[in-house]
């Protein structure tokens, strides 16, 4: 961390010179102004050897540190910390730069302290990525200005330094959190009564102590003449699969991010909740061919495979292909398995030319087809019209909401099950979705 030490002039050194320049040009016509430009221009420049005498003398003058999570969170607020210390005797005012990663178009990341001698401040601030990748970071620019003000130094701290930005670790945290102190319910998270219990009946055999007096079987205890109770086993965990479209209708921006990047969030927390619960998690993806395939699991490392997998998903938004989808996943997944599919469906005509893949898809597996609202209609459906392009427009507003509920309507008829859901909503809908099919035994 080096620090470099160019002159900088400020304003007040700029409008002092002009006014001296304009008396001079007066001193011309008039002696007097002539005599007074003089001074004026001498005291400037001591002045100015005053400040730069007072802001140079240091060799050390200011000290600046930027710390930065290892890797951002998508679509959080994520914390950035600067440490800026004077190091001179005297009070100096600071400016303090970072520049930050292009991706978020900062033009005024400044941030304007007033610092006593010796004396260390903390800027705290928070940055909000929309997209996976790499951000990087440039220098941390600080510019110091003595009492004089007349000039600036400029120093530079913190090497150029890479942020990955992960699928949103922060949203999957706080959901496997609540899920573990059984508050889901304070996010909005139905609390589903599990019908029956999630024991398999494994065996008959002798009462030792400790064992549940609820499990006794009284029929096989006359038979023995001794207590005979009811072995349990815990229910086979099941595999949940999250099945992302990385499709061109996955494109459409919601708040600066895109619904493929909220469907890996929810992917992401859901995965996590699964695996929490006893099943097992897996994924895949497609858009006009299959893309990645993570095995449905329950080992230890298989959040982490799961958390770089879904970071490293590209796409370029073509078509999707349904029928390749399928046949896949029944090349791929021999046990029966619950699949949360991530699409986006705008129209009834749109639904219909993939309806018999999803119906084939449902007939071996539980399929939940995940989809989305139109947030930007909301404002129409809720306005009052004044006009006729206004009546049109909210007509065909409603014609838009209509149909996806009739979206709904026509996989149920089918027996699919689904989410119509904001995108801000997504991940407690699924989750709540996830549960309420895991409490009634189809998975």
């Amino acid at each position: 961390m080096k620090g470099i030490k160019p002159l900088y002039l400020n304003n007040r050194s700029f409008q002092a010179a002009g006014i001296i320049v304009l008396i001079a040009c007066l001193g011309y016509a008039v002696p007097f102004f002539e005599t007074v430009a003089r001074f004026l221009l001498l005291l400037l420049l001591v002045l100015l050897i005053v400040d730069m005498a007072m802001i140079f003398k240091a060799r050390k003058g200011a000290q600046g540190q930027r710390f930065t999570p290892d890797k951002f969170s998508n679509g959080d607020e994520n914390p950035i910390r600067i440490f800026v210390q004077s190091f001179y005797r005297f009070a100096v005012q600071m400016r303090v730069i970072d520049e930050v990663p292009k991706q978020f178009q900062m033009r005024e990341a400044e941030f304007w302290l007033k610092l006593d001698g010796g004396e260390t401040k903390t800027i705290n601030y928070n940055l909000r990525p929309v997209k996976r990748g790499e951000y990087h970071f440039g220098k941390l620019n600080i510019f110091v200005k003595g009492p004089i003000g007349l000039v600036s130094r400029r120093f530079q701290f913190a090497e150029p330094v890479m942020v990955p930005v992960y699928p949103s670790f922060i949203q999957m945290r706080k959901y496997e959190l609540l899920a573990i102190s059984n508050n889901l319910t304070m996010q909005g998270i139905k609390k589903i009564r599990r019908l029956g219990h999630n024991m398999e009946f494994e065996q008959i055999k002798e009462y030792v102590p400790g064992d549940d007096f609820r499990t006794i079987n009284w029929k096989a205890t006359a038979r023995k003449a001794q207590l005979m109770v009811n072995n349990y086993q815990d229910e086979k965990s099941q595999a949940v699969y999250s099945v992302i479209d990385k499709g061109r209708v996955m494109q459409m921006p919601f708040e600066g991010m895109s619904l493929l990047d909220y469907a890996i969030n929810a992917s992401l927390a859901i995965s996590n909740i699964a695996m929490k619960k006893g099943d097992k998690a897996g994924l895949i993806t497609f858009q006009h061919k299959l893309g990645t395939v993570l095995p449905a699991s329950k080992r230890n490392k298989q959040m982490e495979l799961i958390m770089e997998t879904l970071y490293n998903q590209k796409t370029a938004y073509q078509e999707s292909d349904f029928s390749r989808l399928y046949v896949n996943v029944q090349k791929r997944l021999s046990q029966r398995s619950l699949i949360l599919l991530y699409t986006n469906f705008e129209s009834m005509a749109a639904l219909e030319r993939q309806l018999p893949f999803l119906q084939a898809l449902s007939k071996r597996h539980v399929l939940v087809v995940v989809f989305f609202r139109n947030t930007e209609l909301k404002a129409l459906l809720d306005s009052t019209p004044q006009t006729t392009k206004q009546i049109y427009h909210k007509t065909i507003a409603e014609k838009f909401d209509y149909e996806k509920r009739l979206i709904v309507k026509e996989l149920r008829k089918y027996g699919i099950y689904s989410v119509l859901t904001s995108p801000q909503n997504l991940t407690i809908d699924t989750i709540n979705k996830y549960l309420e099919l895991k409490s009634r035994g189809l998975i």
